[in-house]
């Protein structure tokens, strides 16, 4: 057993963690966590899997951090958290990565490369930087189960993927249909709109925009806009190249619109064109000027500075429905029904807030336009040709390139953010749109403009809608319970809960669940060709089953699975089988009436991946049943990610968990903000301001990191990283806690103390011990609520504060004497275990947050005292409050001490007079017997901590201390107004009374204008006058006059403390023990020698001293200057 407690020679965080590290690896600490736990309540924790392909960067270690808090603290509090790690192996990330790598496109798979080794690809690249984020987590003190983590691309993951979707279908969830979805040309997929709406994917893009003029055919139009010359609609658009594809003009059936008579810019041809009437001041700046008469409007000449117009006629929307169009560029036709196209319909989504209030309408490329067209009688075909295969398909393929049929642009890229880098040309399609239209007599305006436009989330190019055969999850259906299971969920922040997720909820589309590409788990839908007859498959069994149905009609020749065995769960029988496309898409089963069914080509979302893990990482429901039907292991009670999962992971947990098992996924849930540099700019290497989590876990140590990351912010606010905030967090906290520790072992280790006395009892320890002790346990209070309401910042916050405020610069200073002088008894034993009791508390408090430190210190404290057998922190107790122990008047005692002694040092460093220099006297102002009683109750403590000589407590001050108050007009003014001056006059006619009552209650109340205004502390400001010969200050209700004489005896008392200090100093320096006796000499000289005769006892009983001397001269010693003092010290050792 040890008998003396570990010392060390300074703070090094980074090694302290490696150390804790291995003796956590070489013990199985983390697995003792759980197996010492079993039989307890579980607490239920989902980690929400990174992808492995990337690099984690210093954010992870964040979000990490608040993962593993609250698993910690609650293990502490005597639950079984299981943990287990995840990889999300599919999806764009992971495909856009390889196809890079292999210098290869979409269209090259199942050409150049075959389905089955890019899949391969995929699978080796998705496990590529494991060994990078497992050394992360060990590094930074995550504790999950990296050695048996689910992996989204294993059979097993995926059959419960598949059987949850057959839950889904069977509810009739699940549906086809041919909508217009965003796609992203450069990924070559659909996407969801939750994806859509991932943070950062709408971005502020300037576009070539155009007024387009599409002229009337003149039969068709109504009587009123006969014989008026050449009409043209006018039409804007911010997407030119969905021009071609225009089959409509929308116009709203209410609004107002006009004739006007005017020239075209870029031809200057007359021409009447057609436009909302609330819009015409828009579309007619800049160049034009309205005239009052048709003279006026037929003086122009080219080459005049202002183009007239002059407005002819007014009319209702409804009034232009049914007039027909001339194709604006007839590239091609719509396929079906062409006569039905290129008229003018009506629409009620029509407004009047941007454009011209007419809506060039491409059903091919718009949801809203595409239902418009729709409702349209007849309806408005949209612009599809045939392929080379009688497939009908847009102008635009799906790379985002314009078809043959429009001729000079074909081949040509919508979008130049679609070619590869350096490839695009100067002008883009939008922009030789444009030129044409004006050429032609088509264009009445083009300008730039700037708008916010979706980007792809992976790719970060933009999106097309576009028409696509997709298969759906019925949301609407589902999402009113989805909101109503929503607000049983503890949201932190909760306005992310109630606001971003829950509007998100109430406003949810249904979900597009196909995606046209090849490494991901594939939809389990067989088909017949005509779509009349298909089946979802849930299980690998039932696969099986109608395998075997189609090998015996002769469709497929044999099982390919054929060595899978139906029951066997072991991980062995399972790698038979691979579920990914390139493997079923081979299988072809048989339908009822004998057709064969051909799977679906989709593959799903990989969102539907992630949110279906808490139930595929247990292989539900073919392996551990009880886990989720018992509610062993789900719902998670407590889930965190970053917030940009509102749209992600934690919605589609949300929605699976809703749809599936009509429950929550997850009670508890932390919404993590960004991580920020330290200008509050967004990390990049773009930027060059991203940071290297190693780098800083090196150089700082986990527990700084972390300890900074977590009180810097709350976990859901953004933090803007600042290593120099580490620094200081390092020396400022841990730095303390270690030199606190430091000074403990100090003088233990001299007298021996390993804690085998009994507990001093609490009614025998000093008042100081009993106050400290007292809010140590209303801290242990405090954290213990803040942990379990998932605010961890405030835990660590306060437990910074006490640390600071409380143990050292309070307590360990107050009692600093009781540890090195006296003999080996009660007081400095009480000394000693109060001090442990706070240390051993402040590391359980701490660890869930800080883990390797507050281990180190645990174990190190537990190595000779014994008290605790638990082999880590980790697997010890969370300390448990004792309220008999919490004392609140002596608590509000002792505050009033502190803050007494802070006004009293505060006018000392105002004044320039050092601490060392003992003052006469302090005056208070008290208002009743109690504060009397309470500051009297500490007047000894205040005494020595200030070093003033007496406090006198005064019950009538208003003849010594006068107060002044004046108006807070930054407070004030923003309240009240044009009632300011009748305030302010208020306020300055006050009284000593009424400025002792607003002090007191901490507000007044006053009549102004027949009105009762409430008056708070902070709207006055209050100051009190200075007297001679005294200094005052105040904070509160407290005020504090100092007495600033300094009389002969009180200046020779001050330059013994400073002789005291200098003395101890070079103890310190040349390396003496703290139980070394000396011998000092000093040079003389007429203030020390004054000062010596006057303090000679207490310089000697201070430092030790056994001889004390003034010589003539000091040969060896060191010169110590002081205000008007100069002399010589020298110290040796006693013999």
């Amino acid at each position: 057993m040890s008998t003396k407690f570990p010392e060390y020679k300074g703070l090094n965080l980074p090694k302290v963690a490696e150390d804790i590290g291995n003796y956590w690896e070489v013990n199985k600490i983390f697995d003792k966590s759980i197996t010492t736990r079993e039989g307890k309540p579980p607490y239920v924790f989902f980690e929400g899997p990174p992808s492995a392909n990337g690099l984690p960067g210093v954010h992870h270690v964040l979000a990490r951090a608040i993962k593993d808090i609250f698993p910690r603290y609650k293990t502490m509090k005597g639950f079984q958290v299981k943990r287990k790690a995840g990889w999300d192996t599919h999806g764009l990330p992971i495909e856009l990565g390889v196809e890079k790598e292999l210098g290869i496109t979409k269209e090259d798979i199942g050409t150049k490369i075959t389905v089955e080794a890019y899949n391969e690809a995929c699978k080796k690249a998705v496990m590529r930087y494991t060994g990078i984020w497992n050394d992360l987590t060990q590094k930074m003190g995550y504790w999950v189960d990296m050695d048996n983590p689910y992996i989204t691309y294993k059979s097993k993951y995926m059959e419960s993927v598949w059987w949850l979707l057959k839950q889904i279908y069977d509810k009739n969830l699940i549906y086809k249909g041919y909508t217009i979805q965003p796609y992203s040309p450069k990924a070559g997929t659909g996407l969801s709109s939750h994806e859509l709406n991932q943070p950062g994917t709408y971005q502020d893009v300037t576009d070539t925009t155009v007024v387009a003029q599409f002229k009337a055919n003149e039969e068709t139009l109504p009587e009123f806009l006969q014989d008026e010359g050449d009409i043209f609609f006018l039409a804007w658009t911010t997407t030119p190249w969905t021009l071609p594809s225009n089959t409509a003009l929308t116009v709203g059936p209410k609004i107002d619109y006009v004739l006007v008579e005017t020239y075209n810019q870029y031809t200057f041809k007359p021409m009447n064109v057609v436009l909302a009437k609330n819009l015409v001041g828009k579309q007619f700046d800049g160049k034009y000027k309205h005239v009052e008469t048709k003279p006026e409007l037929l003086d122009f000449k080219e080459g005049d500075k202002k183009i007239p117009f002059y407005v002819v006629k007014e009319f209702k929307g409804k009034d232009l429905v049914g007039i027909t169009y001339e194709q604006l560029l007839p590239y091609a036709l719509p396929n079906d029904n062409p006569e039905n196209a290129f008229r003018v319909i009506s629409g009620d989504f029509v407004t009047t807030e941007d454009g011209t209030g007419i809506v060039h309408t491409a059903p091919t490329f718009g949801a809203d336009d595409a239902m418009v067209a729709k409702q349209a009688k007849p309806e408005v075909p949209p612009l599809l040709v045939k392929d080379g295969n009688g497939n009908l398909v847009p102008l635009v393929d799906l790379q985002g390139r314009f078809r043959p049929e429009m001729v000079e642009f074909g081949g040509k890229y919508v979008k130049n953010e679609y070619y590869d880098d350096g490839e695009a040309p100067e002008r883009s399609v939008d922009v030789e749109l444009a030129i044409k239209l004006k050429i032609e007599n088509k264009a009445f305006k083009v300008e730039k403009y700037k708008h916010s436009y979706p980007n792809c989330w992976r790719t970060d190019k933009p999106i097309l809608y576009y028409p696509l055969d997709s298969w759906f999850i019925k949301v609407t259906d589902v999402k009113g319970r989805m909101h109503e299971l929503n607000t049983t969920i503890n949201w932190k922040p909760k306005s992310t809960g109630e606001g971003r997720f829950g509007n998100w909820l109430a406003n949810a589309n249904d979900w597009n669940l196909s995606r046209s590409r090849f490494w991901g788990i594939p939809l389990p839908i067989w088909r017949t060709e005509d779509g009349k007859e298909q089946l979802c498959i849930g299980s690998i069994a039932e696969l099986k089953s109608e395998i075997a149905k189609s090998v015996e009609v002769g469709v497929m020749s044999s099982d390919i699975f054929s060595e899978f065995e139906i029951g066997n769960m072991s991980e062995e029988n399972y790698e038979t089988v691979d579920l990914h496309k390139n493997v079923v898409d081979k299988i072809i089963l048989v339908s009822d009436s004998g057709q064969p069914m051909k799977r679906e080509s989709d593959l799903i979302d990989v969102w539907f991946d992630s949110g279906s893990m808490p139930y595929a990482q247990w292989h539900y429901p073919f392996e551990n049943k009880n886990l989720i039907d018992k509610n062993e292991a789900f719902p998670a009670d407590f889930i965190a990610e970053g917030v940009d999962q509102t749209r992600g992971w934690f919605y589609t947990l949300h929605a699976i968990g809703t749809m599936v098992f009509d429950s929550v996924a997850y009670k508890n849930v932390v919404s993590n903000g960004l991580v920020l540099d330290k200008n509050g700019q967004k990390m990049s290497k773009r930027l060059g301001n991203a940071v290297d989590p190693f780098e800083t876990l090196s150089k700082y140590g986990a527990d700084a990191t972390r300890w900074y990351m977590i009180s810097n912010a709350n976990p859901w606010d953004n933090l803007k990283f600042d290593s120099d905030g580490i620094a200081e967090v390092s020396r400022k906290f841990f730095g303390t806690l270690y030199n606190t520790y430091s000074f403990f072992t100090l003088y233990t280790n001299i007298d021996g103390f390993n804690y085998s006395e009994a507990d001093i009892s609490l009614n025998e320890r000093p008042e100081i011990d009993r106050w400290i002790l007292s809010e140590l346990n209303t801290l242990i209070q405090k954290v213990d609520e803040y942990y379990a309401e998932y605010e961890p910042t405030k835990a660590a916050r306060v437990i910074s504060d006490f640390t600071q405020d409380y143990l050292s610069n309070w307590y360990v200073r107050l009692s600093r004497r009781r540890f090195w002088k006296g003999d080996y008894q009660d007081d400095k034993i009480s000394a000693y275990q109060t001090l442990y009791t706070c240390m051993e508390t402040i590391a359980k408090l701490s660890a869930p947050i800080a883990p390797f430190f507050m281990d180190r210190l645990y174990l190190d404290l537990n190595a000779v005292s014994k008290k605790e057998s638990f082999e880590s922190i980790h697997l010890a107790e969370f300390p448990k409050a004792d309220t008999n122990v919490i004392d609140k008047v002596l608590e509000r005692k002792m505050e009033n001490a502190q803050t007494i002694a802070s006004l009293v040092l505060s006018l000392r460093a105002k004044e320039k007079i050092k601490v060392r220099q003992p003052l006469h006297k302090i005056m208070i102002p008290v208002d009743n017997q109690q504060q009397k009683e309470e500051i009297e109750a500490v007047s000894s403590l205040i005494k020595h901590e200030v070093n003033i000589k007496n406090i006198e407590l005064l019950e009538d001050a208003s003849d010594i201390l006068v107060k002044k108050i004046k108006p807070n007009f930054k407070t004030l003014g923003p309240k009240f107004g044009k009632d300011m001056k009748l305030i302010t006059s208020a306020i300055n006619a006050f009284n000593a009374d009424d400025i002792k009552n607003i002090e007191q209650n901490g507000s007044l109340d006053i009549e102004i204008n027949g009105k009762n205004i409430t008056l708070g502390i902070d709207d006055v400001e209050i100051t009190s006058q200075d007297i001679e010969g005294w200094l005052v200050a105040n904070e509160g209700a407290l005020t504090v006059a100092l007495d600033v004489t300094i009389s002969e005896e009180l200046r020779k008392e001050g330059i013994a403390r400073e002789l005291v200090n200098r003395i101890q100093n070079l103890r310190k320096e040349s390396g003496f023990e703290v139980t070394d006796r000396i011998d000092v000499q000093l040079q003389n000289d007429a203030q020390v020698a004054a000062a010596i005769n006057s303090n000679k006892d207490y310089i000697k009983s201070e430092t030790l001293t056994e001889d004390l001397k003034i010589v003539d001269k000091v040969n060896n010693g060191i010169e110590i200057t002081f205000d008007e003092v100069t002399t010589k010290l020298f110290i040796k050792k006693h013999l």
